[in-house]
């Protein structure tokens, strides 16, 4: 349990300095990616387009992470703030304007071999939406 607590520790210590390099490496290669009230993506390749969208369109940090997993360790969840600003149109979402927003979050993870094998992220797209409309 407290390596697949350190292995999503050290992947959202990444996401927070913005090193994406060390974020991919806390994954297996055929990774799922299951995005937000979206469609599931699959491989490290793609996870690694969707971080240069990610990184051109908004600038978040997270706080308070707060991280659970199973005893066998093969199982993690996380709950977190976002904290972001959104910098760039994002297909099929709200114009950009430099908004600032504040936002829950949660991801589910599956590990498996001392990688990430799967990531489910969920946050309420409304509440978004509404924060950068406003």
């Amino acid at each position: 349990m407290s390596s697949s607590i350190a292995l999503v520790a050290r992947y959202y210590d990444a996401f927070n300095r913005g090193d994406w390099e060390a974020m991919l490496d806390c994954l297996t290669d055929d990774v799922a990616h299951d995005i937000n009230q979206g469609h599931r993506e699959t491989g490290r390749d793609t996870f690694r387009t969707f971080l240069g969208r990610m990184n051109r369109c908004y600038r978040e940090e997270l706080r308070d992470i707060v991280l659970m997993a199973n005893a066998e360790g093969t199982h993690a969840a996380a709950e977190y703030v976002v904290h972001g600003q959104y910098l760039a149109d994002d297909e099929g979402l709200p114009p950009a304007r430099g908004q600032r927003y504040v936002l829950p979050g949660g991801a589910f993870f599956d590990i498996r071999d001392e990688r990430i094998a799967r990531i489910s992220n969920y946050y309420n797209l409304q509440d978004w939406i509404a924060q950068v409309s406003g």
